[in-house]
């Protein structure tokens, strides 16, 4: 049930079937491309498309534009000491910001570099790879395997990592990062002891270990659930503290677990290096006390940090997210298992095995639950990741406290119908891309492979 009400109502609507139509032509077989009036389940991201609380609304009229010294930054920086347990707080617009700030200061001087990660995420590849570093995945064994059970299967591969370490030198890993949730792995959660292992590993060849941290509180949420070291009545902020607290560094998206609509961090207790991504964000964002933030946003999301990590939000956030997954298994529908805590991944291999993956089954899929019921999902497998061995996955990450039992039940018959026609899905094939291959699943135009429909 709930822990919420709903206290503001946006219209929406369904457009006609030829409708849908068009507009999948005109975007070019890319939904990124499809304006949003003309959606209808919008689950293409939670990042930044949930619904504020009242007390955050409220909070944006306290919001201080100061330029400089803004009281809305110290109330910012008071929550991510409290609820996160980090000192010092470089504030950005957004995640990917945070990600150039902090990974443009630490591979500034590196050359040649190798950076492993429990499993890149799209901009944080593209970060690495454009500071000249090279993004290597050391996802666990069975990280990819849709129908492994397994508590913690976001977890980093220290086998991985240390294979790596003997193929390139300890010398050339600068930086360890660990993703929480892993997003790319199925928003699968990591365990605290495999993070305490990761600490060591990265103290063994002297490297920087980051975090990134925008679902902090939904993993924690797992580790108290499945992590038989704490507690069922351990709170949330007490187990994030102590994850994020092996971190040299963390590098944060508010759009997530900040609950807000904008914004973004870098934290860290090193003060140098809160001192180097000080001045780097000066060039890129903005003074350190607003960093491309106004007032009102930093205020928003002091509160929602808070939010987060309150047991009733966090607990019906996650069993939102089940019931999706519990509606679109009933209805015969192949998901990743088990689900995780913002998205439901369906497995596009297993719902179009006649389509090969240089046929694109994951976007053939996404095209299809939105030309058959107006949801829109995104593609996670090897249109948007075409240099790394992925499975064929189709995200649904469901907003924060924003969509209801009914959007999920249409969504479920939305795609159990667009399976029972499977056969007659066309594949896919780019048309156009940018150049940067690690970024093309967001503006790349696509055409059907056989005849136009």
């Amino acid at each position: 049930m709930a822990g919420y009400k709903s206290k503001m109502v946006e219209p929406i609507s369904l457009p006609a079937r030829e409708r849908r139509e068009r507009n999948l032509e005109r975007a070019r077989y890319n939904v990124f491309n499809l304006p949003a009036d003309e959606v209808f389940i919008d689950l293409l991201t939670d990042s930044g498309t949930g619904a504020m609380s009242d007390a955050q609304w409220a909070a944006l009229l306290r919001g201080d534009e100061a330029y400089a010294g803004s009281r809305s930054f110290d109330r910012l920086e008071s929550a991510v000491r409290d609820v996160m347990g980090v000192e010092h707080v470089v504030p950005t617009h957004q995640g990917r910001g945070a990600e150039n700030v902090l990974y443009g200061t630490l591979l500034s001087d590196a050359e040649d570099a190798v950076v492993p990660n429990n499993t890149h995420f799209d901009t944080t590849r593209a970060h690495v790879a454009n500071q000249g570093a090279e993004p290597v995945d050391c996802p666990v064994d069975g990280a990819h395997d849709p129908d492994l059970e397994a508590p913690f299967k976001g977890n980093f591969s220290l086998e991985r990592a240390r294979a790596l370490v003997d193929e390139v030198g300890a010398d050339r890993i600068p930086l360890v990062i660990q993703t929480i949730t892993n997003n790319s792995a199925a928003g699968q959660p990591v365990s605290v002891a495999n993070t305490r292992r990761v600490r060591d590993f990265a103290d063994e060849i002297d490297a920087t270990f980051v975090i990134d941290a925008c679902r902090f509180a939904e993993n924690a949420y797992f580790v108290q659930q499945r992590e038989d070291e704490f507690a069922a009545e351990t709170e949330i902020a007490e187990i994030a503290r102590e994850q994020l607290g092996y971190a040299d560094a963390v590098v944060m998206s508010g759009k997530k677990d900040g609950l807000v609509n904008t914004g973004g961090f870098v934290a860290t207790d090193d003060e140098e290096l809160f001192e180097r991504c000080k001045q780097r964000a000066i060039l890129y964002e903005g003074f350190p006390t607003y960093g491309g933030m106004a007032g009102r946003d930093l205020e928003a999301m002091a509160v929602g940090l808070r939010e987060a990590v309150e047991r009733s939000y966090v607990a019906d956030r996650v069993e939102q997210v089940r019931t999706l997954g519990s509606l679109l298994r009933d209805a015969g529908v192949p998901i990743y298992e088990p689900v995780g805590g913002h998205a439901v991944y369906l497995d596009a291999a297993a719902a179009l095995p006649h389509l090969e993956a240089d046929a694109f089954p994951g976007q053939a899929l996404v095209c299809e639950l939105y030309r058959e019921g107006g949801v829109r999902g995104v593609e996670l497998g090897s249109f948007a990741f075409p240099d790394a061995e992925r499975p064929e996955l189709v995200r649904l990450a469901v907003p924060r406290r924003t969509y209801h039992r009914e959007h999920f039940d249409h969504v479920a018959e939305t795609a159990a119908t667009v399976l029972e026609k499977g056969r007659d899905v066309d594949g896919l094939e780019i048309a156009t891309e940018p150049e940067m291959p690690e970024l093309r699943h967001f503006t790349a135009g696509l055409e059907p492979r056989s005849e136009e429909r």
